[in-house]
């Protein structure tokens, strides 16, 4: 028998197949969790597609491991990067029209996923489309919410204010809680106390980030250093060769006997720190669920800044503002994330106590709005009724 395209064949299948697309780190976190638990599911799940090292080790050798060279950032990053990404695109619309997957999950990464859904609902309109870590259209463009509606089958909401939004334009969605709950407390270190002289530095996940970000923050650890001596600070690198650019950066700056890198280890320093300065991003969530009072900064490239400017259509850039609906961290971004500015924000969490207290409890009021543990559970029963073939349309 001979069939076209996807066909029909996938649903005359014994075995289920899952093809997944997580194009960042903190999508890979969250799409290992989801693996994980789609599998105590239907253990005998094929999975292919892209993502980081986590879902690699979840999934084995048909998903591959890209997140390094997928996660750029910005409008002219990305357009320097075009040839590569639309060789990428095609090959793994090759990959699904040939693995025919029941199931189609698209985490987080818009600018990537959106496109693929287009590509794949027109080439294989038999497997279904979830997306899971929905895009910011409450940020960006709602104008967006029509052609999603088209495009998917479910939408998966971390966060509660999304639910309206994306059901209400006729799009069925699940609020399932925020996957960090459940990250994070795994690493929760139980008794940990908070060194009063430690400071946490946060750059972020990206090589250019952290080029545009870590001389700023290294320059407000000489301010802090000359104020208080006794102070140290630390960074945890999101690779291998983060902690490579990281430490020449250091050792360029003559500050390697205060400033210690390490390969990972945020989760652990977010919980012995008394105060950090962070890059804008999933770091800042984190923190705040572990109670770290910190500042946020960012910095992109001006024309990205310019262009995010004209589309953006809320009042932060912070996840925990956005949350709270109101500024409960500081926000340093462009210009305005120097190391004066930060360095005065630290200076008065590391001078007072109660003002670190005090944030804690805001930090602890808004985190309490993602949800209790088991947002991975929830979106793979999600999942899992799509792959059962009970879901409707």
């Amino acid at each position: 028998m001979v069939m076209n395209g996807c066909g029909a064949l996938a649903c005359r299948r014994m075995s289920k197949r899952l093809y997944v697309v997580a194009g960042e780190l903190s999508g890979d976190a969250h799409g290992e969790g989801l693996l994980r638990a789609l599998k105590a599911r239907v253990p005998a799940l094929e999975i292919r597609g892209v993502g980081g090292p986590g879902m690699a080790g979840v999934a084995g050798p048909g998903l591959v491991d890209w997140v390094e060279d997928a996660a750029v950032m910005g409008v002219w990053e990305v357009l320097k990067r075009y040839g590569w990404f639309k060789e990428r695109f095609h090959r793994m619309l090759g990959e699904v029209r040939e693995f025919r997957p029941d199931v189609l999950v698209l985490i987080d990464y818009p600018g990537f996923n959106l496109r693929f859904a287009k590509a794949v609902r027109e080439a294989c309109p038999e497997t279904r489309l979830v997306y899971y870590i929905s895009p910011q259209v409450w940020a960006w463009n709602k104008r967006r919410l029509p052609k999603m509606v088209e495009l998917l089958d479910e939408m998966l909401c971390l966060f509660p204010f999304e639910e309206p939004i994306f059901s209400g334009a006729g799009l069925k969605t699940t609020f399932v809680g925020h996957p960090l709950v459940d990250e994070l407390e795994a690493e929760r270190l139980h008794g940990a106390e908070r060194d009063g002289n430690l400071v946490g530095l946060f750059p972020g996940s990206r090589e250019r980030e952290v080029a545009r970000l870590f001389p700023m923050m290294l320059e407000t650890a000489k301010r802090l250093r000359d104020w208080r001596p006794a102070l140290s600070f630390e960074v945890p690198a999101a690779s291998h060769k983060l902690a490579l650019q990281i430490r020449a950066m250091v050792a360029k700056a003559g500050a390697a006997s205060w400033v210690e890198v390490h390969t990972g280890g945020s989760h652990s320093l977010m919980q012995r720190a008394c105060c950090a300065v962070i890059a804008s991003g999933t770091a800042t969530l984190e923190a705040a669920y572990y109670g770290l009072p910190y500042c946020l900064v960012y910095r992109v490239a001006p024309l990205t800044y310019v262009l995010g400017r004209m589309l953006v259509k809320i009042r932060f850039i912070g996840i925990v503002n956005i949350l709270a609906g109101r500024k409960v961290v500081e926000e340093f971004i462009q210009a305005d994330a120097d190391a004066g500015a930060v360095a005065r924000v630290l200076r008065e969490f590391l001078e007072s106590p109660e003002k670190c207290d005090a944030l804690r409890a805001e930090l602890a009021e808004t985190t309490a709005l993602l949800g209790g543990e088991g947002a991975h559970a929830r979106a793979a029963d999600a999942v899992a009724v799509w792959l059962d073939g009970r879901a409707g349309n």
